[in-house]
């Protein structure tokens, strides 16, 4: 049998995969946590300076002998006196852990895709709990903005190992709503770190406490098993045969029968080679990842600026800026498995709304009421291009291959982190014209949403384990997915 039917015998989501998915989920706490850290640990504190002549420029060491902090806030700022010419390090800070997390997008996701999923989730959660600690102790701000570039790199790299594991532990038929508690666990993580900030506010405190899930987190962890999927795809398949009886026998089955079809080895000549040079070179994978990093790009990073320009509590702040994400999530699950919505237009709709909301704020007058305003409506978009986001992900790791998988996600998710960086700039496009902004946000949604219709529709389909499935004769055409064979005949004909 192959590995899908495989995993119908042993449970597609049973006790023993209910237990390992919530740890890999719940451990996108700790990594929002981290995510999230520069927000509240860089806050700049009001402060007024004593004494200053016009024309009279303090030095560094003469202005801590100055200035007054007149609110109470501890953060790096007010204890490595990060203000007036020293400010733009906190910024450099968060960058740097960006920074970080692109790097960490390119490098693992190939790294799990060669020596496997779990020893490079593993490796990488202990290092982010290391340097995690080195940020919380950090005797000056070079050494803490190094921690931060190399949280970021174990962040953004086991991130995408976690997501995925999510998903290959259990049968295709749950993807979707695994990798929605993923995005949703984050979200949730975000508006948890708000709360924690709001009452732990001595930043080292805040740092350590923050860090010191990760360290459950990992224990919890280390009892994973390798993803049979990834074994499979490697041509391990007696590793994979044990690792799925190992499942049955938690899960309250009997497998003793569980025999897999063999495929080639990863050293064997029949066996291609696989890394990120495959998506360029593989004309299936290429027009894929091109649409792909678009749809994941500018529009995501761009609305969520947009919509996250508010004064008030940074703690409240910080809390809302994951608690609006929250309704996207039930809106991916109910529209991704309709067989009449799918993933590919669910996602292409869910972008193409976003424009149309950003769009709407170009004809809103300054003085309109609360409920309809830029504000509001920019809160809509952010909805909107949040489902969008979630279901890139998941509908990414059903486009991609196995044996590519992680590679895929890699290169998807660093062109995020390119949209990050050029978000922040899109507002300064206002000495423009003030509606240039959402101008942009716009004909991004609406591009993103039209292109992403080119993409084939993966609900209900097999995935491809190997990239020779996606090269065989009847998978040659560039935006062919898998031909609707047996499971899809019957899946249709049970909805007829």
């Amino acid at each position: 049998m192959d590995i899908e039917a495989a995993f119908h015998v042993v449970g597609e989501f049973g006790p023993y995969q209910k237990r390992a998915v919530a740890v890999l989920v719940l451990a996108q706490v700790y990594m929002a946590c981290q995510s999230m850290l520069i927000v509240l640990v860089g806050s700049t504190p009001e402060y007024r300076i004593d004494r200053q002549q016009d024309g009279v420029q303090f030095s560094q060491h003469e202005l801590r002998q100055h200035v007054t902090f007149t609110e109470d806030v501890d953060s790096i700022v007010t204890e490595w006196f990060l203000i007036r010419q020293q400010s733009y390090k906190v910024g450099l800070a968060g960058s740097l852990f960006f920074a970080g997390l692109l790097v960490g997008n390119v490098v693992f996701g190939p790294l799990s895709d060669k020596i496997g999923r779990r020893p490079v989730y593993l490796t990488g959660l202990f290092f982010e709990v290391v340097f995690g600690y080195v940020t919380a102790f950090a005797p000056s701000y070079e050494v803490f903005a190094a921690s931060r570039l190399l949280v970021g790199l174990m962040n953004g790299g086991i991130g995408l190992v976690c997501f995925v594991l999510t998903q290959e532990y259990v049968g295709r038929s749950y993807w979707a709503m695994t990798g929605t508690l993923t995005s949703m666990t984050f979200a949730v993580g975000i508006a948890l770190f708000g709360a924690l900030g709001y009452f732990i506010r001595p930043w080292r405190n805040l740092a350590m406490v923050a860090n010191s899930s990760g360290v459950l987190f990992f224990l919890l962890s280390v009892t994973l098993p390798e993803s049979p999927r990834w074994l499979y795809s490697q041509g391990q398949t007696e590793r994979a045969e044990e690792v799925l009886c190992y499942m049955a026998a938690r899960n309250g089955n009997a497998a003793n029968n569980l025999t897999l079809r063999r495929v080639a080895k990863a050293g064997d000549p029949n066996h291609r080679q696989t890394g990120v040079l495959q998506l360029l070179i593989h004309p299936v994978l290429r027009l894929r990842t091109m649409v792909l990093m678009y749809a994941c790009s500018l529009v995501y990073y761009g609305l969520t600026l947009g919509a996250s320009e508010a004064s008030g509590s940074r703690y409240l702040n910080v809390a809302m800026y994951g608690l609006v994400e929250l309704p996207a999530y039930p809106l991916c699950i109910y529209f991704i498995n309709k067989h009449w919505a799918g993933r590919r237009k669910s996602m292409a709709s869910f972008l193409c709304l976003a424009g149309s909301a950003c769009l709407c704020t170009m004809f809103i007058p300054e003085n309109a009421g609360s409920m309809l305003s830029v504000t509001s409506l920019a809160l809509v978009g952010k909805l909107m291009v949040s489902a969008a986001f979630n279901i890139a992900y998941v509908y990414s790791s059903e486009l991609y291959p196995t044996v590519i998988r992680n590679a895929g996600l890699g290169v998807c998710s660093m062109s995020c982190r390119v949209g990050g960086i050029l978000a922040p700039f899109v507002p300064s496009m206002r000495a423009l014209h003030a509606s240039m902004p959402f101008t942009v946000f716009c004909v991004s949604g609406l591009s993103a949403g039209c292109l992403g219709l080119l993409l084939p529709e993966t609900l209900n389909r097999p995935t491809a384990e190997t990239l020779e499935e996606l090269s065989g004769p009847t998978h040659g055409r560039v935006l062919e997915s898998k031909p609707l064979l047996y499971e899809d005949e019957k899946w249709k004909s049970n909805h007829e």
